[in-house]
């Protein structure tokens, strides 16, 4: 045990797999491991490098080892998984975490705090009971054009949706009424705990300084500027604005061989929350350009000329993408570019 310098550990429910290797990469041990063992095991080892794949329990892991002495390294699962041999169980994948956490260019991810991961929890709420919320529309919209009566898409009509399912001078039958004004009770509750979650993001947007920063970026709002707050990894994670673009996956997959560069569509790699929020505001921004028109020979009215206005609208997201890694590294506010003349 004393010669073990890297430490894969493959994590579970209950039975955890912990594969050792020295400065060679030579096996020192294979274990298995209840979860009641595993942090008395770790207690009785030197310090050393633990590797565990990149979770929603490896964050705990990481920072109750972490307190041990250990160093702590979390590998995205897709890296992990070239380095698996033939046969696929909890024994192969710890040796695969162990090797991959020996490659010199190997990239990890950071361990998060329990603050960092609690702000998290209300916008995976939000994106829950937004779901929910959209569902029951559709599911409302389907039943009430069964008899005919047709609703325009898009949470703006939702009143007209109720107003018919309350309306008794509809055509309507009695049997399917009483049931769908179920669906209006949901949506109802499901608008108000949104509303809610928005009040809470709101106060939190207040409160930070970072966040009324990036909400100074055109297309930025309240839930953009404290989502990139609280989601977003350290700025020190990245190079350049634009690797924190390619993490949340906004630039265009590579199939480049033999000199030949071939992109192809969007990787929709990193945080999907982050990249879905940035597009929603650059088509908000697309759409106010489109109507009153860009500056004259600015980026955004070359590309609106040019471009497809999806294209136009992933290809914004990851200009406000940089522009958001850059305030976070280095301070200040967005600035409007100077037009050359």
């Amino acid at each position: 045990m004393k010669n073990v310098s890297t430490i894969g550990l493959d994590l579970a429910k209950h039975v955890f797999q912990a594969h050792g290797a020295d400065k060679s990469g030579a096996v020192v041990f294979r274990k298995k491991l209840r979860r009641q063992q595993v942090l008395p095991f770790f207690a009785t080892l030197p310090p050393c490098t633990v590797a565990m794949e990149a979770c929603a329990g490896s964050h705990y892991w990481g920072r109750e080892i972490g307190k041990l002495g250990h160093s702590i390294k979390l590998i995205a699962p897709a890296y992990v998984k070239p380095f698996v041999k033939r046969q696929k169980n909890d024994a192969s994948d710890a040796e695969a975490i162990s090797e991959a956490a020996q490659r010199p260019t190997m990239r990890f991810v950071s361990v998060k705090s329990e603050e960092a991961q609690a702000a998290a929890i209300v916008f995976r709420t939000r994106d829950l009971l937004v779901r929910q919320r959209t569902q029951t529309i559709n599911a409302l919209r389907g039943h009430l054009a069964e008899f005919g009566m047709i609703i325009a898409k898009g949470p703006q009509h939702l009143s007209k949706l109720i107003a018919m399912v309350g309306d008794p001078t509809s055509h309507l039958p009695e049997a399917a009424r009483s049931i769908l004004a179920l669906l209006v009770e949901q949506l109802r509750a499901l608008e108000e705990r949104v509303t809610r979650l928005d009040r809470e993001i709101a106060g939190r947007a207040k409160e930070d300084k970072v966040a009324r920063r990036l909400m100074t970026i055109p297309g930025i709002g309240v839930v953009t500027a404290v989502a990139l707050a609280a989601l977003a990894p350290s700025p020190e994670t990245f190079k350049r604005g634009r690797d924190f673009a390619a993490w949340l996956g906004l630039t265009p997959l590579q199939r480049s061989t033999g000199g030949k560069e071939r992109l192809g569509r969007t990787s929709r790699m990193g945080e999907r929350t982050l990249r879905r929020l940035l597009i929603i505001g650059a088509s908000s921004v697309a759409a106010w350009t489109a109507r009153k028109g860009a500056l004259a020979g600015s980026w955004l009215d070359r590309m609106l000329r040019r471009k497809p206005p999806m294209l136009v609208r992933v290809a914004l997201a990851n200009k406000m993408a940089r522009v958001a890694w850059a305030l976070l590294a280095n301070g200040g506010v967005y600035r409007t570019p100077i037009v050359a003349a």
